[in-house]
């Protein structure tokens, strides 16, 4: 049975993916409702910052820090480090991660900051990465900056 959340996250990365851009979505859940979604959007918008978790939380807007303290947010890959600091910023307590086969980000500080990592390695996610950094090495190696 699959997660409608990371569904949703998913669905984002595709999103992404059909926009010409980097295959990553992300949904922040609060009180089991999407209060914000985004995707990739670096390549769309010529942005440095915004990744699939920063889009998210853009979108989700402005909110009280108990509402954050009491959030999920959903990746469809493992957060790097500039998204992970904003998760530990906001006191974001849990992150549910669709794979960290293709990129392992900061999952070990995270947990250092006492954030819940669950990670489901999906291979819907593991596989639409695999695709996009066979396709386009240069643009990923762009985003991770390598």
């Amino acid at each position: 049975m699959s997660d409608p959340f990371l569904d949703a996250a998913l669905e984002e990365a595709k999103r992404g993916l059909a926009e010409g851009g980097i295959p990553i979505g992300s949904v922040l859940v609060h009180d089991g409702k999407i209060i914000g979604r985004g995707h990739n959007r670096r390549v769309q918008k010529g942005s440095a910052i915004l990744h699939g978790e920063m889009d998210a939380l853009e979108n989700a807007g402005r909110h009280p820090a108990s509402v954050y303290r009491n959030a999920t947010i959903y990746t469809t890959l493992s957060p790097c480090s500039m998204c992970s600091g904003a998760i530990a910023l906001y006191g974001i307590p849990r992150v549910v991660v669709g794979e960290n086969v293709t990129f392992l980000g900061e999952e070990a500080w995270l947990r250092s900051k006492d954030v819940q990592i669950e990670v489901v390695n999906d291979s819907r996610c593991v596989e639409l990465m695999r695709k996009f950094i066979a396709a386009q090495p240069a643009l990923w190696n762009e985003d991770i900056g390598e």
